[in-house]
C-alpha cells in the first residue's frame, strides 16, 4: 500500500504549467496540471538531452520540452513517434484538492 507525501494544492500549480519538487537523491520531479485540472508527475528531465520538463509548453496531456521541442507524455512520459525514450513517471493521488506523491516512488525511483 502505497504512503502518500502530499506536495501541495492542486491551485497551486499553474493551468498548463508545472511545479518543481526537490528529492533528497536524484534529479526533481516536476508535478504537471493540464487545462482539464488533471496531474500528473514526471521525472524533471527529458529522456533526449536532458532539458527541464517543467519549463516546457504543456498542452492536452503532453509537454513540449525547452531545449529541442520532443513531445512528452504526460501520462507514460514516453516521448511521442519518431523520437523515442522515456521520462520516469511518478504515481499521483489528488484527494480535496490535495496533491500526493508516492513516498516510495520518490525514494527509489531515477536517483541516479
Amino acid at each position: 500500500m502505497a504512503e502518500w507525501k502530499t506536495i501541495c494544492k492542486v491551485e497551486d500549480i499553474p493551468v498548463l504549467g508545472a511545479r518543481r519538487v526537490r528529492r533528497d537523491k536524484g534529479c526533481e520531479v516536476a508535478v504537471f496540471r493540464t487545462a482539464e485540472g488533471k496531474v500528473f508527475a514526471l521525472l524533471d528531465r527529458c529522456p533526449h538531452k536532458g532539458g527541464p520538463l517543467s519549463q516546457g509548453i504543456v498542452y492536452a496531456e503532453s509537454v513540449a520540452c525547452p531545449l529541442h521541442n520532443w513531445q512528452i507524455e504526460l501520462k507514460s512520459g514516453c516521448a511521442k513517434a519518431p523520437d523515442v525514450g522515456c521520462a520516469q513517471s511518478f504515481a499521483v493521488n489528488v484527494t480535496n484538492g490535495q496533491v500526493a506523491l508516492d513516498m516510495h516512488e520518490l525514494k527509489t525511483l531515477a536517483i541516479d
